[in-house]
């Protein structure tokens, strides 16, 4: 059975941080781009990091470029994301998802894709506030 399963949300003071994780099973994460998505209340789900399949290389939007970190350990069959210097505006419930495909974030087209092979978990929430 195919799981993505997100842990490490909560309640953090804004300058704060956080680490997510997200533990995968029923398939091999090293066959797989791996992302980080969130969603705030009345806003369209956003991409906030990913690492291609292939070269591991990254990308952040400019949103938390510099304070977000995506990494993954293939062997644990773990992806996380190390969140610094929190401010209410990253507060959402936060998505672990992967693709078969080479990368999620498409540069030419400003685009995040998670196709028909790739799954996402349950998400789990981070609330940044005083």
């Amino acid at each position: 059975q195919v799981q993505l399963v997100e842990s490490g949300g909560g309640l953090v003071q804004p300058g704060g941080s956080l680490r997510l994780s997200c533990a995968a099973s029923g398939f091999t994460l090293d066959d797989y781009a791996i992302a980080w998505f969130r969603q705030a209340p009345g806003k369209d789900r956003e991409g906030v990091s990913c690492m291609s399949r292939s070269d591991g290389s990254t990308y952040y939007p400019d949103s938390v470029k510099g304070r977000f970190t995506i990494s993954r350990d293939n062997g644990k069959n773990m992806v996380y994301l190390q969140m610094n210097s929190l401010k209410p505006e990253d507060t959402a419930v936060y998505y672990c998802a992967v693709d078969r495909g080479g990368d999620i974030y498409y540069s030419d087209y400003d685009s995040w894709f998670i196709g028909p092979l790739g799954y996402w978990g349950q998400g789990t929430q981070v609330t940044v506030s005083s």
